[in-house]
């Protein structure tokens, strides 16, 4: 019904087959949306069926943001706006949620070797910072790979790295090597 309102194709079932369907093909797909909470009319309800959509479709990246009127839209003009500090705590719900996944993705990724792009070297540490083919820059978790030589790679480089460690949206590795100077 929401995304009815947000003129949004809606069928929730289909999406959740697409995306298994999908990975039955690649594996590997990384999966990334942004969500909406607090849209006007958004009933409780309305926003669980949400977050257990959420926990079905395991999305690998996700943003979220609370709704706020913007000039001229449609939307501004629906009844029952939801207050404020509903539209803030829904989002912490959210971001919990998709937290959750993230992190028990990310954890999966322990012991596996992966090419990494070098973004940036940490000023006071040899650490590299880079990202997998699946995080876009300044969106998504960074790859720390740790113990580098900061006199041999730079920003720019490819790194062939074991992961070896996660949290929440971060992966930590170790070099095996450098692919590309």
């Amino acid at each position: 019904r929401v995304l009815k309102d947000m003129k949004r194709p809606a069928n929730t079932e289909k999406t959740l087959e697409r995306i298994q369907a999908w990975r039955k093909i690649c594996p590997d797909l990384t999966i990334r949306s942004t969500f909406i909470a607090g849209f006007p009319g958004e009933t409780e309800e309305d926003f669980q069926m949400l977050l257990d959509w959420l926990k079905q479709a395991q999305l690998d990246r996700v943003g979220c943001f609370t709704y706020s009127p913007v000039e001229g839209a449609t939307a501004n003009d629906l009844p029952d706006h939801v207050p404020e500090e509903i539209k803030q705590e829904r989002y912490e719900r959210f971001m919990q949620v998709q937290q959750e996944i993230s992190a028990a993705k990310l954890q999966k990724r322990i012991g596996q070797t992966m090419t990494v792009l070098v973004d940036d070297l940490e000023e006071e540490f040899p650490v590299a910072v880079a990202r997998s083919y699946a995080d876009a820059p300044e969106i998504d978790g960074n790859v720390f790979v740790e113990d580098i030589d900061k006199s041999v790679i730079k920003a720019g480089d490819l790194l062939e790295v074991e992961i070896t460690d996660a949290d929440e949206y971060d992966l930590y590795a170790k070099l095996i090597s450098v692919k590309s100077a």
